[in-house]
């Protein structure tokens, strides 16, 4: 697969969020299945594989140590810290830099590795100025125990203030043709610092990959229940989107899914997409977009089918909206 930089890093142009296999979505995989998927990335050339303490509340992080431990050298390790306590067990944003450094630790029994490639501030937790969870993330870079520092759902400003305090690594957000919040600041923050920036959700919650999962089938621990775009009126004016979205994606040569991540791809080479996906296939799909070059007619028509303007629904529920940083588009008052 061809490679982007993420920092001081080579890392496949396409990596592997590796949240589904634990958290999210439902009932997870079974763990052979897992064991297929993340083992299969590896010999389908992802070299970039994405957790956090709070899939799964160590589920996930477990699941990567022991399927991925053996093979550390191949490939670029990415965590997450400050969405849970110190003891990496109990929900709730935490940014305090003693609760960010025992997570550290907690982290790195899990993964069965010396140190993390990237960790990053999960959240930022506003009742704690962002200058001081870096500054603890920062002692960890010192302390040999991570070797880059990255920031989720954070704004440009906040960005700016992280960066002032220590070069910040990759900076990661939702971004997908229905997710366009990245457009307003961050994506030209991101190249003007230096940061990769890591788009997770490429293929829209599942939903922009070609077979629109229905609602009325999620599990109660699907967190897509609770999210705007999938609920009622919302839902259904969305379905007609997928439709021309898939329209698009057959003319292009390529899968609805191959065509998200080719668009991310090509919208600017700091951008490096993660999807997830509890599938073998699914995940043998997605590295394959990596070799996909659209034309700029296919873009257009992708930009003038899936927008802000034509997207139903807000991103969040109110109360997972207020617990992140990022701009808002005009679109969202």
């Amino acid at each position: 697969m061809q490679t982007r930089k993420l920092g001081p890093f080579d890392v496949s142009a396409i990596g592997l969020g590796c949240m589904s296999l634990s958290h999210a979505y439902g009932s997870p995989p079974p763990r052979a299945q897992a064991e297929e998927v993340l083992l299969g990335a590896l010999d389908a050339g992802y070299t970039f594989f994405d957790t956090a303490v709070v899939y799964g509340l160590g589920h996930n992080e477990t699941l990567v140590g022991e399927v991925l431990g053996p093979h550390r050298k191949r490939f670029t390790l990415a965590s997450k810290c400050g969405l849970t306590d110190a003891t990496g067990t109990q929900r709730g944003i935490d940014g305090r830099p003693e609760t960010i450094k025992a997570l550290c630790d907690v982290s790195l029994r899990r993964l069965q590795t010396d140190v993390i490639d990237l960790y990053y501030l999960h959240r930022y937790d506003k009742r704690v100025p962002i200058e001081e969870s870096v500054g603890a993330l920062a002692e960890l870079v010192q302390a040999g125990k991570i070797r880059g520092i990255g920031l989720s759902e954070v704004s440009a400003e906040t960005l700016r203030r992280a960066h002032a305090v220590h070069p910040i690594t990759a900076l990661q957000t939702e971004y997908s043709p229905w997710t366009r919040n990245p457009e307003v600041a961050v994506l030209a923050a991101c190249r003007e610092l230096g940061v990769a920036f890591v788009a997770f959700s490429p293929v829209a919650r599942g939903f922009l990959a070609g077979g629109a999962p229905d609602p009325s089938q999620f599990e109660d621990t699907d967190f897509r229940k609770a999210m705007p775009r999938f609920q009622g009126e919302a839902y259904q004016a969305n379905l007609k989107l997928l439709e021309a979205f898939k329209a698009i994606a057959a003319e292009a040569g390529c899968t609805p899914a191959q065509l998200c991540l080719a668009w991310l791809l090509q919208k600017a080479e700091h951008i490096i997409p993660i999807p997830g996906t509890s599938r073998p296939d699914h995940m043998r799909e997605d590295a394959a977009a990596a070799g996909i070059v659209l034309s700029p007619e296919i873009v257009a028509k992708v930009e003038a089918t899936v927008n802000a303007e034509t997207v139903a629904g807000a991103r969040y529920a109110a109360a997972m909206q207020a617990s992140i940083d990022t701009e808002k588009l005009p679109t969202e008052g």
